[in-house]
């Protein structure tokens, strides 16, 4: 029998009618999208995979990801599009368009009281390797993994100041109960 997720009070199981659905990205609203892209593609290696303008509404979307090694993207934008939505694990990064010139402007980190959204998170495969990579690219740490009670497990800002947890998934075998 295959795997039917954990049970725990409110679990309900899913019904015919939620087939094929899947969490496609996570959006951040982001001041100043060239240095916000510089830090994803930079530091975490994301590729943006497209960019929507919305001229009338005075907003653009980025939609970044990390394609696997020889995965085929499309390169027609409509074709584009429509595989940017079918993927998982994409970053949207949200820019309304003057905020970059504002001073200070900056957007709610979601951990700052009063706290909401929380953090983002990449998996590593070398956790003491990206540590030196965001020490060497001047990334400013919130907990390093050999800090606080949570042992291996990073906790970096990106450039507006959201968290991102970063892990090396094999040693959080023994995480939790």
């Amino acid at each position: 029998m295959s795997f039917q997720g954990e049970q725990h009070p409110g679990v309900q199981a899913p019904t015919a009618d939620s087939e094929g659905f899947r969490l496609n990205h996570t959006m951040l609203r982001v001041k100043d999208p060239e240095r916000a892209l510089a830090f994803y593609t930079r530091v975490f290696g994301m590729r943006v995979l497209r960019r929507l303008d919305f001229e009338e509404m005075q907003f653009s979307l980025y939609f970044l990801a990390r394609p696997e090694a020889g995965e085929r993207v499309p390169e027609e934008s409509g074709e584009r599009t429509v595989w940017t939505f079918s993927q998982r694990g994409v970053l949207e990064l949200t820019h309304n368009w003057g905020t970059e010139a504002q001073r200070d402007f900056a957007y709610h980190d979601g951990n700052a009281d009063p706290q909401g959204f929380g953090h983002i998170c990449f998996s590593v495969p070398d956790l003491e390797a990206a540590q030196a990579w965001f020490d060497a690219n001047d990334v400013t740490f919130v907990k390093r993994g050999d800090q606080g009670k949570m042992k291996d497990v990073v906790f970096v800002k990106d450039a507006d100041g959201y968290w991102i947890e970063v892990v090396q998934a094999d040693r959080l075998g023994q995480m939790g109960d």
